[in-house]
């Protein structure tokens, strides 16, 4: 059997613990479950990271980096209303094919909330210098214009609490939503 790297590993716990966080939430997660599903001990895995606010991070900054290179990639050449198309095209895929992206993403939220409300400020810094790289991201290929750049990201958030919900894609609280948004709500279910 070949052994893994410490980088290797470290990946993998990585991608274990958006997984285990996307369905539990930072508070309701263990980090036993984590290094379960990965198959270490604990203490190996506490020699990856240094807590579980540490792997929360990297998994959040794994998310918010996923969807970046995704939005990336559907933007390349493009301005405009094709950019926007295609990347609405890409984060589709992104939610129907990786739908635990889309509760990590909305977890991470949640545990800033709570992290903020008791004074740590950690967690909101780095999900808010996330969503930062997130929005340039998308803000270049929409012209630059903050109106574009605000409407994708609001249709988006709209869209991921939606699909979080479980709207089903006939419900009428799809009819409002621009016509590649509400392909969205179809990929839901």
């Amino acid at each position: 059997m070949v052994r893994m790297s410490a980088e290797e590993r470290r990946e993998s716990v990585i991608r274990a613990a958006m997984s285990e966080f996307a369905r539990g939430g930072y508070y309701g997660t263990s980090t036993e479950a984590i290094a379960k599903r990965v198959g270490v001990s604990q203490p190996y895995l506490f020699r990856l990271f240094p807590g579980k606010k540490a792997i929360f991070l990297a998994a959040a900054e794994r998310c918010l980096e996923d969807t970046v290179r995704a939005f990336e990639a559907a933007s390349e050449g493009l301005h405009g209303e094709e950019a926007l198309h295609s990347m609405a095209d890409a984060y589709t895929r992104v939610i129907a094919e990786e739908p635990e992206r889309l509760l990590m993403q909305m977890q991470m939220y949640v545990a800033v909330a709570a992290a903020e409300q008791a004074g740590d400020h950690e967690l909101g810094e780095a999900v808010r210098a996330g969503w930062m790289r997130l929005w340039e991201t998308v803000h270049l290929p929409l012209g630059a214009d903050i109106d574009e750049t605000t409407d994708f990201l609001a249709y988006g958030m709209l869209i991921n609490c939606l699909v979080a919900m479980g709207f089903p894609p006939q419900h009428r609280v799809w009819e409002g939503l621009y016509p590649s948004a509400r392909a969205k709500g179809r990929l839901a279910h």
